[in-house]
This record gives structure tokens, sequence and C-alpha cells, in this order.
């Protein structure tokens, strides 16, 4: 397929990889040193994002938030006017599900198809092509999208119609930031205590608490390698998603909004830009036991 893909991130750039590899065409737009090895291994620089969806079959996004999407789709250089008819939208992104079907109704307007397909997994599941995809959007548009879709991820589904896949990925959203919380206390609780917090740890994967989170991310909180799989600041942004959500939905969610504000916390300190599990900094800092 001939496809424009824009957003050339820390997710983006091995996405991308897995598509050029398998042999689909691609066209890049902003092109920076961290990311001229795709055009070296057969993607088109392209000037604009106009020019990346010139001809393009499939687009797709990859972005931090709403406002980014928007922009590229509709602002003053805005691709929705440049779109071949019939090309399919694939919003990879994390952003509002209300904003999202507003997005969708535009693209079709204006002659195109549009799907959500936010991502989960991180930078290792996107180097690895094992990223769960959660799709919303019409049968048809997922059929068309899929066999990409088996280039990047390992579990995807189509949970409905579009915005359907971003109220997935904010579902998603929640139970890890408020596992990482769970994971970085109860560490933190250890060390207090005068444990081994990595010989608890060791001890608490094999029992009821064991989790992908506890295994990963308890790790690095451990070992204090905190270098960004996915950025503490980007995990708040979406919490605040569901939080808005929640309010027109009229809905409580304590335990996220007080995990939300332990992000702001860690961004108040300078950690926004770190790894979600550096969340742990911020509880330490809280406790007085910040190393």
């Amino acid at each position: 397929m001939k496809i424009g893909f824009i957003g050339l991130g820390v997710m983006g750039r091995p996405m991308a990889e897995h598509l050029i590899k398998a042999g689909h065409e691609l066209a890049v737009s902003r092109v920076k040193p961290v990311s001229q090895y795709l055009v070296d291994a057969g993607a088109r620089p392209a000037e604009t994002a106009r020019d990346a969806v010139k001809d393009a079959e499939v687009i797709i996004l990859m972005l931090p938030d709403t406002p980014d999407v928007e922009a590229i789709l509709f602002g003053e250089d805005g691709i929705v006017g440049s779109l071949a008819p019939g090309a399919l939208v694939i919003d990879m992104s994390s952003i509002s599900p209300v904003a999202t079907k507003d997005f969708a109704e535009r693209i079709r307007a204006a002659g195109g198809d549009y799907i959500d397909a936010p991502v989960s997994g991180g930078e290792v599941g996107a180097k690895n092509a094992a990223l769960t995809i959660m799709v919303g959007g019409s049968q048809v548009a997922f059929e068309k999208a899929k066999p990409l879709f088996d280039l990047m991820g390992k579990n995807i589904n189509r949970v409905g119609e579009v915005g359907d896949g971003q109220t997935a990925k904010v579902a998603n959203q929640i139970i890890v930031g408020l596992t990482i919380q769970a994971v970085a206390e109860a560490l933190l609780f250890a060390k207090k205590a005068g444990a081994d917090p990595v010989k608890v740890r060791e001890a608490l994967m094999g029992g009821f608490a064991a989790s992908r989170i506890l295994e990963v991310h308890g790790e690095r909180m451990n070992k204090r390698t905190f270098d960004p799989g996915f950025r503490i600041r980007l995990h708040r942004k979406d919490l605040a998603l569901a939080l808005d959500a929640a309010r027109s939905l009229e809905l409580a969610l304590p335990n996220t909004a007080t995990t939300a504000q332990i992000m702001s916390a860690a961004l108040a300190q300078g950690d926004g830009d770190k790894d979600h599990s550096g969340l742990i900094r911020t509880l330490e800092s809280l406790s007085g036991t910040r190393a």
C-alpha cells in the first residue's frame, strides 16, 4: 500500500519501520536525525504532512494529543484537503473519544474513511511488533487496516464503532496508571519497612499480586532505570481524558483522580519526561525517602 505516516516519535519510528520492511511504500514527514534511518530504509521524506498523504491509500497518525491530531487533519496546513478519494485515515494516537467521533464525521464528509486504533505496549511493544491495538470503526475499514495492524501488533481487537477504540485505550490507561502507583507504593513500603524490595518483588511475582506491571515496571523501579518507554506527562494526559469523560458521564473515578494528581506532582518535580515507572520517585518525595 501507499501509506502516509505522520508521527515519528518513540513508538511511531519502529511502527513505521515494520511497515517499510514488509514492503509498503511509506512517505514520512518531519524527518529528524533520529528518524533518518527510515529514509535510508526506503521511506520517502515529505516536506509537509500534506505532501506525505498525497496519493496515499492509508494515512497513519501517531501523535501526542488531541490538538496535535486536529491540527494535522484540519489546521491551516491540514491534510483533509489533500486526501485521495476513499483514503483511510487510521489514528493510532491516544486522544479524546468525543473528538474522535467529530474528526471521523469531518473526514467522511471530505470523501475519506476513518478509524481510531490506539495502542498499548510502549516502546518495547512497538519495537517487537507486539502492540495491543484497540480499534473503533466499521468492519469494512477494519478489514482493510488489519493486514497493517498485523505487522505492528499481536493482540488486535475491533472494539466497536468509531471512538470505541479510544474508550478502550482510556480504560487501559486507568488500569495501568493505578497499578503502577500500587506497585510503587508496595515497593516503597517494603523498602521503608527494612525489606529488600528486589526480593519482595520476586516473592510477589509468584502470587496473586503478579502482573505485567509488577514484572516490568517493578524491575525498573528497583533498578532505577527511568528512560521513557512511556512518559509520565503523556500518561497524565490520558488520565485527564478519563476524568473529562467521567465528568460528562457524571461518573466517580476517585482513584484515577488521585493517580492523576500524583502524576501532576511528578511534572512539578521535573519528572514529566521520565518513564511512568518513575512515579515511585514522586511517592518517595512525599514520604521524605527520595534517594
